[in-house]
């Protein structure tokens, strides 16, 4: 019988005794194959993972949601991604559905939840920017599902109402499209700390880790209704630059040797870059604002993206704590358990790091479910957060309101879908993501449907679009646009169709105006002063009356609504 360890000590073991990656998560399915097997020190009947049990034998099942923050989707299935070892997604994806086409509703922390907690897009909750989201006393599905006889418990990360930001973050999204360009971002650096035996680098996830796995071995083993636990971690989220400033942010990749050893540090792939003076006007704001337009050598990419998939790696083993807590407790056969994020992270790809982008490293997410009657395979429909919630209503069978932007994802992955579900409508063949915060200087519109993702922004006529054809561009690096203006006119007309996406820009340019000026009366004649130590107002000293002036000239500036 193996000695009882956390989960990660038992990954570094596996690691260490097979080098080969690929082999790495097919050794913890070994696991479940020996009959009897220790499973972290716990001896369990060899059954398949999720043994036989319905939902029908058991009532309604359990749910455990794991929703970390800035992981890109790609790194659960794409071969060229697999250059680090992620065995408990793994195993997931074995014994499960994996959505091969999952996207955020907004790249942003605040506006993607609360399209997650509440089933709608973000122009529909007006969750324009990190410190506007949902009203404190919304309904979220966590409710329902108390209401209709769950227990819930909630650990971490919810965001949904507001995330973290400063007063430097909310200047910087009421102004983002006033006509100057300053830095406001510190430099994207990697770094390590600790040693090998470093493992519990991010000690706040790793904190309410514990919890969430104590709370399932102590509390709900003596249940007798079923419960909701939701875990929400940071990581694999960058961590904040104090060198940067005050006002800072977060462009620090931190991990340590213990996590990077689970990284193939060769095969990282540097991305391609589009030269700065053929950059779309956007990506260009965005890769300025992010202090990424300077000279990065290949060493300091291929670092920061080893760092970050580190952090993936750690986010993993977390992910494997309660993995681990569901099977000991016997919990895990009677268990929907689902994995996502809020959105992604570029690590470098197009010239930036962090989200705030529809490029694929930023708004594909990952989604995997396992559970009893869930298939186990790979999903190509294309899906989004906001069918999170009625998906729960569904699990939790809770008639679903008609009003929602999401659909059920149970049709898609459920054993005996043509029988349970034969009335329900197919899911659609197309998501809508938003973004309308900082460090990007339009409000943007992404239609992915098929092997095409459309871009728009603002009005649809001052900024010119984007068309890639993922299948043939899967880097994203030419807009063909003008080549396919055909497919462009039709994928706006249905983007149209969804959303009133120039209404929507200019509701939006009301909004920001309108917080800057109760901000600047309420800052009275210091507030040049209070922008001028702000984070990203570096040059404002040097000129500021110019400044003043430009300021001046966009708050007089026509806004149609």
């Amino acid at each position: 019988m193996l000695p009882k360890k956390p989960v990660s000590d038992l990954g570094a073991q596996m690691d260490r005794e097979g080098r080969n990656r690929a082999s790495y998560a097919s050794i913890v399915v070994v696991l479940f194959l020996l009959r009897p097997f220790a499973f972290w020190g716990v001896t369990v009947e060899a059954k398949p993972l999720l043994g036989t049990s319905s939902c029908r034998d058991c009532g309604n099942p359990n749910v455990v949601m794991v929703m970390c923050d800035s992981f890109d989707g790609r790194l659960t299935f794409h071969p060229e991604n697999e250059t680090v070892a992620l065995p408990f997604i793994n195993l997931m994806k074995r014994d499960g559905s994996l959505f091969l086409n999952a996207y955020t509703n907004s790249p942003i922390c605040c506006p993607s939840r609360a399209a997650m907690w509440s089933g709608l897009f973000s122009h529909l909750t007006e969750s324009w920017n990190n410190f506007k989201g949902l009203d404190p006393n919304y309904t979220t599905w966590v409710d329902l599902m108390e209401k209709h006889g769950y227990y819930t418990q909630k650990y971490g990360k919810t965001d949904y109402t507001s995330g973290h930001h400063s007063l430097s973050n909310r200047v910087e999204a009421w102004t983002r499209n006033v006509d100057f360009l300053l830095q406001q971002e510190g430099r994207p650096v990697a770094e390590l700390t600790g040693d090998k035996k470093y493992v519990r680098v991010m000690k706040k996830d790793w904190e309410i880790t514990d919890k969430a796995a104590t709370w399932i071995r102590n509390k709900a083993t003596n249940l007798t209704q079923p419960f909701v636990l939701y875990l929400g971690l940071n990581l694999p989220h960058p961590y904040p630059s104090p060198s940067s400033g005050e006002n800072y942010g977060s462009s620090t990749f931190l991990t340590s040797p213990y996590w990077l050893e689970r990284v193939i540090y060769k095969a990282i792939r540097i991305p391609k870059w589009s030269p700065l003076s053929e950059m779309h006007p956007v990506d260009y704001y965005s890769s300025y604002t992010k202090n990424c337009t300077g000279k990065f050598t290949q060493k300091e990419i291929r670092d920061i993206r080893a760092h970050y998939y580190a952090m993936c790696a750690e986010t993993d083993a977390m992910l494997g704590e309660i993995i681990s807590a569901l099977c000991e407790t016997g919990l895990l056969k009677r268990t929907l358990v689902i994995f996502t994020a809020d959105h992604g992270e570029l690590a470098m790809e197009h010239r930036q790091f962090y989200k705030m982008s529809m490029y694929e490293a930023s708004s594909h997410i990952p989604l995997l479910i396992m559970g009893p009657t869930i298939k186990s395979q790979l999903v190509s429909s294309v899906v989004s957060l906001v069918d999170i919630y009625p998906t729960m209503l569904d699990v939790a069978r809770i008639p679903i309101p008609k009003n929602l932007s999401g659909h059920s994802l149970l049709p898609l992955i459920s054993e005996k879908a043509e029988n349970k579900f034969p009335s329900r409508n197919q899911h659609p063949a197309c998501v809508l993501s938003e973004f309308h915060g900082c460090n990007v200087n339009s409000s943007t519109y992404m239609l992915r449907t098929g092997k095409w993702k459309y871009i728009a922004y603002s009005d649809g006529h001052s900024v010119s679009p984007q068309l890639f054809d993922l299948s043939a561009d899967p880097d994203e690096l030419i807009n063909v646009a003008t080549m396919f203006p055909r497919i462009a006119q039709s994928l706006n007309k249905k983007l149209h169709s969804i959303i009133d996406y120039p209404k929507v820009s200019a509701l939006v340019e009301q909004y920001n105006k309108q917080q800057f000026i109760n901000w600047k009366q309420s800052a009275g004649q210091n507030y040049s002063d209070i922008l001028a130590n702000l984070r990203w107002h570096q040059d404002w000293k040097k000129h500021p009356k110019k400044y003043e002036h430009v300021i001046n000239k966009w708050i007089k500036g026509n806004t149609t609504v």
